[in-house]
Order: C-alpha cells, then sequence, then structure tokens
C-alpha cells in the first residue's frame, strides 16, 4: 500500500504535532520528588523509564496481554505513549502533561494509557513508529499513538504541548464515538500498510555479486559526504558508526583514496567535537548541528560499544594516536559509569540533570579560570574557550579544533608537556564535575547492547593487547551465558535488580551470536562457538521465514502484535537481519557449515536490488558482500603460540579475514591435520583451500593480498 493513498483517504486524523522547536521548557527536576500523591500499574516493573511514570496522575498500565485484554473488554480505545529514560522531549511532556492532573483526567476517561519502554519493547515501538512515519512522514520520541481496542493505530505524533494535546486526543475520543466504522476502516488499511513496510520477498534471480554492486551502491551516498566537517551533509549528524565501520573497509579494499579521507576525516571531527566528551571520554547520541558541536547529550551504550570498534579499527588503518585515546577513555567511561559487578553493562545516562539538558557538562569560562590556575590561555585555546565553543546562557563545550602538534607550536612547548598539561586539566574538571549532580542512569542491562559493548571490548583487545579489556569482555560473555541464556539457546532480552525478563528479539540473538564469534577469534575457545551454533539454531527455529529466506523479529512464541515485522534497513544500530546475514556466513565459514553460508547468500541477495537506493541502510549487508566478492581469508593458526602470533598478525588493516586457530589438535574441520608437534604453523586459506603454510609472520602477511 502506498503511503500516499493512506494519507489521502482519511486525511481528517492526519493532525500533526507542534514542532519541538522554540518550546519554553520547565527545568524544575519533577524526579527529585519523593512524596507520592500517585501510584499506577508502572510501580511494579523493573523498566527505568516506566517507573519514572509510576507516580503520574495517569493511569499508566504496561503492555501485556492482561492491559490489552482490559481494553477489549471495556471497548475502550489504546492510548499507547513510547519513550525511553534518557529521552529528554520525553521528559519534557512528562512534566508538562502527564503530571498534570487535568490532562490525566481526559486519558483516564477516555483511554487505556499504555506506557511503553521502546528498548525493552522495540517490537511494539517498531508497530506504532512505522503508523506515525506513515501517517506523518516522519517520527520521534516520545511517541503517541491512539488505537483500536484490539491494537490497529489509527493517529499518532510525537512530542505535543499540553494544550495541543488535550485537544486532539479529545478530537479523536470524539471521532471515534461518532464515526466509528470510519476510524476502523482506516485503522485497518493502516495496519495493512504496516504490515508491508520492510516486507522482504524471495528474490529467485540467482544470487551473483560484483564489484560494481558495491560502486553503485557507494556513489551516490559519496554525493551527501560532507568533506569539510565529515559525516553527511547538513544536520543533525548521527556518527552511524555500521556506515562508516562498512566505508573503512569498502576504501581500504577497493583502493579508494577519496572514501578512505572522507572516514578518516568524519573521525577525527568526531573525535574533536563536543558530541565526544573531552573530559570524562565516550560519545553523546548525536549532535545536533553539522559541526560536530553540541550534542544531544544522552549518552548511550550501543552507540560507544560501536564506536569503539570502530576506532579500534580505523587505528590499525591509520595509526592516529588520537584515535587510541578515544578508544581508552570510551572504554573507561564505560566501566566508570556503565558497568555492574556482575559485568553487565547498564543502558544509558540521560541527556538531563536538574532538569537541564547538558547541564552535567558544560561549563562557564568564570568557574573555568577558577579551575585551571595555570596556563589558561593554553587551555582556553586547546578547548576553544571562545565563540567556536560558546553554546547558550554563557556556557561552553569543550571541544577540540586543532592538533595537539599545532597548540603546542603556538603556545611554544614541547607536545610531551602540553599532553601533562592536559592530563592535569583532565583530573582537575573530573573531580569538579564529580560534585555536581549526575544524569540519571538507566540501570537495566539489555541483552543485545551488552552484545555491542563485548564486541566493543574484544576488538579493542585485539587492536591494542590490552588483557584488562579481554577480561571485561569475557566477564560479560559469562553475565550473557549464565543469566540469559538457557540450556536450549533461549535467550532474554532484559535484567535489572536480579530479574531476566521479556523474550528476546532476533537482534538478541545475532548480535550475541556476533560477539561470540569475535570472542573465539580473541581467545581460540571453542566453548564460544558452541554457544553461537546452539544460539543460531534457536533462531531459525523460532525466528526464520522459509519463505522469504529472512527472520521476523520476533519470536513464534511470542504474542501477536498488529504485524509480524522483519527488521531490514540498518540504522544507527544495524539491522538484526544484516548481522544475522552476516554470522551466518562467518559461524558457516569456520564451522564449514555449508547450510549456514547459502542461508546468509540468500538473505543478501534478497535485497540486493535495494541498495543502491538507500545505500547507509544495507551498509551491513554490503560489508557481507565484501566478503563474496573479495578474498576472505580463513587465517588458521595452530600450535602453543597460536594466540600471540594472532595478535601480531592483526596489527595490520587486513578487513577481510577471519581467524581461526587452536593450541593443540583440533576437531574443527579448517583445524584437522594442521597441528605440528613443538611449532606454531600459520596457513593462510580461502574456502577451505591454503598456500604453504608458514611459521613466520611476514611470510603469512604476504599470502594475504
Amino acid at each position: 500500500m502506498k503511503i500516499s493513498n493512506l494519507l489521502g483517504i482519511f486525511l481528517f486524523l492526519n493532525i500533526s504535532c507542534n514542532s519541538q522547536e522554540n518550546v519554553q521548557i520547565n527545568t524544575e527536576d519533577t524526579l527529585m520528588n519523593t512524596e507520592h500523591k500517585y501510584i499506577n500499574s508502572l510501580v511494579n516493573e523493573t523498566s527505568p523509564y516506566l517507573l519514572q511514570h509510576a507516580h503520574n496522575p495517569v493511569d499508566w498500565y504496561p503492555w501485556n496481554e492482561e492491559t490489552l485484554e482490559k481494553a477489549k473488554k471495556e471497548d475502550k480505545l489504546l492510548l499507547i505513549s513510547i519513550g525511553y529514560s534518557a529521552c529528554h522531549w520525553c521528559h519534557v511532556m512528562e512534566h508538562e502533561s502527564f503530571e498534570d492532573s487535568a490532562v490525566a483526567k481526559i486519558m483516564n476517561d477516555n483511554f487505556i494509557c499504555i506506557k511503553v519502554d521502546r528498548e525493552e519493547r522495540p517490537d511494539v515501538d517498531q508497530i506504532y513508529m512505522t503508523a506515525v512515519q506513515l501517517m506523518n512522514q516522519r517520527g520521534g520520541w516520545p511517541l503517541n499513538c491512539i488505537a483500536l481496542p484490539n491494537g490497529q493505530p489509527f493517529w499518532g505524533g510525537t512530542y505535543f504541548r499540553k494544550e495541543d494535546w488535550k485537544k486532539q486526543i479529545l478530537k479523536m475520543a470524539n471521532i471515534y464515538k461518532t464515526d466509528k466504522n470510519r476510524v476502523i476502516e482506516f485503522a485497518e488499511k493502516l495496519s495493512k500498510g504496516i504490515q508491508q513496510v520492510e516486507n522482504i520477498v524471495e528474490n529467485k534471480e540467482e544470487a551473483i555479486f560484483s564489484w560494481n554492486d558495491l560502486h553503485n551502491m557507494v556513489s551516490p551516498w559519496s554525493e551527501k559526504f560532507d568533506n569539510t566537517e565529515g559525516g553527511t551533509n547538513g544536520a543533525p549528524k548521527f556518527p552511524m558508526p555500521n556506515a562508516y565501520n562498512f566505508l573503512l573497509k569498502y576504501a581500504h579494499l577497493s583502493d579508494n583514496l577519496e572514501v578512505s579521507e572522507h572516514v578518516e576525516l568524519t573521525l577525527d571531527k568526531m573525535a574533536f567535537g563536543g558530541i565526544y566528551d573531552q573530559i570524562g571520554g565516550g560519545f553523546s547520541r548525536y549532535s545536533v548541528d553539522k559541526y560536530w558541536k553540541a550534542p544531544h547529550f544522552e549518552k548511550m551504550l550501543y552507540d560507544n560499544g560501536q564506536l569503539v570498534s570502530l576506532y579500534s579499527n580505523a587505528y590499525l588503518k591509520y595509526k592516529n594516536p588520537l584515535y587510541k585515546d578515544v578508544v581508552f577513555e570510551s572504554l573507561e567511561f564505560v566501566e566508570r559509569e556503565l558497568i555492574a559487578e556482575n559485568g553487565a553493562f547498564y543502558s544509558a545516562l540521560d541527556a538531563d540533570s536538574e532538569g537541564e539538558e547538558g547541564k552535567f557538562y558544560v561549563w562557564n569560562e568564570k568557574e573555568l579560570t577558577t579551575l585551571i590556575t595555570e596556563d589558561f590561555s593554553v587551555f582556553k585555546d586547546y578547548y576553544n574557550i571562545n565563540g567556536k565553543g560558546l553554546w547558550e546562557h554563557g556556557n561552553y563545550i569543550l571541544l577540540r579544533n586543532e592538533s595537539k602538534e599545532r597548540i603546542a607550536k603556538k603556545h611554544k612547548i614541547s607536545v610531551s608537556d602540553l599532553e601533562q598539561k592536559i592530563e592535569n586539566w583532565k583530573a582537575i574538571l573530573m573531580q569538579e564535575r564529580d560534585t555536581r549532580i549526575r544524569p540519571g542512569l538507566d540501570d537495566k542491562s539489555l541483552t543485545s547492547w551488552n552484545a555491542l559493548m563485548l564486541k566493543g571490548y574484544v576488538d579493542a583487545y585485539m587492536t591494542f593487547g590490552e588483557e584488562h579489556h579481554l577480561d571485561i569482555a569475557l566477564k560479560n560473555g559469562d553475565f550473557i551465558v549464565n543469566t540469559q541464556m538457557s540450556e536450549d539457546g533461549k535467550l532474554l532480552h532484559s535484567y535489572k535488580d536480579g530479574r531476566s525478563t521479556i523474550n528476546a528479539y532476533l537482534e538478541d540473538y545475532a548480535l550475541t551470536i556476533s560477539a561470540f564469534i569475535r570472542l573465539y577469534e580473541a581467545t581460540f575457545d571453542t566453548k564460544w562457538l558452541t554457544y553461537s551454533e546452539k544460539l543460531t539454531e534457536y533462531a531459525i527455529s523460532h525466528f526464520y521465514d522459509k519463505k522469504s529466506g529472512m527472520f521476523f523479529f520476533t519470536s513464534n512464541l511470542d504474542p501477536e502484535l498488529v504485524a509480524r515485522k522483519m527488521e531490514i534497513n540498518d540504522n544507527v544500530i544495524p539491522a538484526s537481519n544484516s548481522v544475522m546475514a552476516n554470522s551466518l556466513f562467518d559461524l558457516g565459514t569456520i564451522l564449514d557449515n555449508e547450510n549456514y553460508k547459502q542461508m546468509s547468500i540468500k538473505m543478501l541477495n534478497n535485497v540486493k536490488p535495494e541498495m543502491d537506493s538507500y545505500a547507509s541502510g544495507y551498509a551491513n549487508y554490503a560489508t557481507l558482500m565484501l566478503k563474496i566478492i573479495n578474498p576472505y581469508y580463513e587465517i588458521a593458526v595452530v600450535g602453543k603460540d597460536a594466540h600471540k602470533k594472532t595478535m601480531k598478525l592483526n596489527k595490520n588493516y587486513n578487513p577481510n579475514t577471519l581467524f581461526i586457530g587452536s593450541f593443540g589438535k583440533s576437531d574443527l574441520e579448517l583445524l584437522k591435520g594442521k597441528y605440528v608437534e613443538g611449532v606454531t604453523m600459520i596457513y593462510v586459506c580461502e574456502n577451505k583451500v591454503c598456500q604453504l603454510p608458514t611459521t613466520e609472520i611476514k611470510q603469512a602477511l604476504k599470502q594475504i593480498k
């Protein structure tokens, strides 16, 4: 169904919300209020986001079968409001509308009101985000929808001012009462449209891939590159680590200097910008401007896990010490702010503190001159306490514009002296910042996001050899296996306060398999392959669609929603289907499982016709295509020094490689017969056909073209 048809037939329902721009925000920190006049059903939930709303006068319910049955029994419309704990505009709408008793009365009288944490329930969010995008051609959070008692949506939007919100929801309630059949007709048509979005059918053309396919994809994409500030043209700017990881590989394997320079520029600009926490490490979710200057200050685990991987890989390519600093400082941030004693990673830090976005991170010049009592002129130049760094209300976002070498030369000091000063400045400002009221912590642990961070730690370890990073990765791997995974390979999605909840989604399986494969490459411990295979078999049993060859996002054991969706397009996090396709190919290679590899190739072939029309949305599939059209080297390292030699081999950027190894004899098909007593042998293979073995790193590297 075409979007235009949906928009045209029932335009009377498509009442657009006001823009978020120029909204005056009341900065009162309502979360500090410890006296609770109201209590609702959310009080029994574990999600920090849902608990934030547990004492609203709105009679919120969680999304579950009991709530939906209640709506059907009472024939009341559903008012579904979706957000997440670190969402600034979610907080604004809560304070303006959901804490207002008059607004709450309208909501309670006319609707069964459901609050959804989009991070806990991405399946529900996916349905209603698609609906809002079909109706309004844009979306975002907070996401608000009104649906029939059976869950079929017919109206929605994002942020609303209080008076607009009251007017809109009352109008929808009245339309349902006075023109019920027309509303039902629209809801049914919209639901069919939701089912058709990202609906993949089998491509029966022969699976043939070539460099031209990728060139045709990258060429129009590159026209949107911002080759002055990095990223894509315009604002806002999101880091998009998955897309840049592909472009890094593509540029290297195709010797494309233009794309390589763009990737390097983007990584430099992000690392210098305000989107990166120059004092405490770690990245914010995105920049609201085109200069990477002013971030939306929330810090998400999934961004930082992927960016650690990206900067680790980029270091191998460019050998830029800045990238090493970013990796180590980001991991220090994670260990300081986002890790539990059991090895689980927390989800996010809020954008707000004391009701103000970014207050924890910005500085005014007066306090800086008080704190930095020596070399303030150098500090001011290095961190741009000037028009470039000025943000709002006289506050500055610390950011960089020039290299250490240029700053040192300008101020006639050595680089080593400057580095010592920087270290002292960071210590002083961190100590001061620690006295401030901290942003809220979302302390739930999501399996999928934990897997992204786990992989980040492994990639950092494989690049820099810091044993501590591997220890953290192994501890997190054990947390997933022992806490989130059952003996049959079933995963749970969320963990908090000792409770594992919510049947996992495809993203949990795909990203965990990918992380465990990488953990195997770092350790050659086959238990990670065993876990990966078990998870893969479970996913095939409960998520695989034999008709299309793709995977559904939800298990066949889950209650049915308006539509059973597939997640096809990559976004800030790569699509679960694209991750699954890559994992099937890699696991199939290591285990010599041709069925896995053929499933992967079929998935790639299914999306191939769309890849050049929306390049960044298919970047991870393009990564898989690189594995197929280039030699994809199986580097088998066998012997007591297998680990040591693997780490040395990985000092070079060779993106089309997969490490397979053992310290003795192995039952893995690719390692059989390759162990030689007393010697560590390196075999560079392609499609199980190996070149002459060698004991020398240099000789092995020559065999990798």
